[in-house]
């Protein structure tokens, strides 16, 4: 597609889904990629991940970075029932489609610290996302009825969501407090060898391009000023 557009040297970006994808094109290397941005990164140690899955909890000898990602892994685990459902069955959810407020509620409840934020703008708080812009976000998938289908990507998803995927690449990690887990540097710097930046950040979530705007720019502008 970059081609066709006339682009010979591009960058990606990914976020949520699209950091799985951006990874996965790391991993690619199409022509003319140049390096990938996240602020999801796929950097999750494999012993992290077995010792999370077999309810052994997290290792003592982590540093406290390190120990505040994995309890913020540990704690996602027991929160993934949405996931497992979209992975297994996501033609019958039919609620999403018959119903304006299941839709609503299954999607304001997409984890616990983005309903902490959806709950704080309905409070009046001014920080991030406005009430329209959550509502305009539901009102998008209900108007074009693709609640249904979007969850499809659960299903044919074959990555673990936070696995080190082998990209070799020049990348980018921007690393938000509120996201699903706040990748510590040393993580980082194990799963992509080519590490052009790493940014921890005192604000911002997992739809961190939603909800901080500008940062999130920023952070692109900075991250990608090297590869210009």
């Amino acid at each position: 597609m970059m081609n066709r557009l006339g682009y010979t040297k591009y960058v990606a970006q990914g976020g949520d889904w699209g950091a799985v994808i951006a990874d996965l094109m790391g991993v690619q290397q199409p022509k003319g990629l140049l390096g990938i941005h996240t602020n999801m990164p796929g950097a999750e140690p494999a012993a992290i991940a077995q010792a999370i899955q077999d309810g052994k909890g997290c290792p003592p000898d982590l540093t406290g970075d390190e120990k505040h990602a994995c309890e913020q892994l540990a704690f996602l685990n027991t929160q993934l029932g949405y996931a497992e459902l979209m992975g297994s069955r996501p033609q019958t959810l039919t609620g999403l489609a018959d119903s304006p407020i299941g839709l609503a509620a299954f999607m304001l409840d997409h984890d616990a610290k983005s309903l902490e934020l959806i709950t704080r703008v309905f409070n009046g708080q001014t920080e991030g996302l406005t009430r329209e812009d959550i509502l305009d976000n539901i009102s998008l998938y209900w108007l074009t009825n693709t609640a249904v289908s979007s969850a499809r990507l659960y299903w044919e998803n074959k990555h673990p969501f936070f696995s080190v995927k082998g990209v070799k690449l020049p990348v980018a990690v921007s690393a938000f407090p509120d996201e699903l887990y706040q990748a510590p540097k040393s993580w980082a710097e194990r799963a992509y060898p080519n590490l052009i930046y790493y940014n921890k950040l005192n604000k911002g979530g997992h739809f961190a391009a939603w909800e901080q705007p500008k940062l999130f720019v920023d952070e692109l502008r900075n991250a990608f000023r090297t590869l210009r």
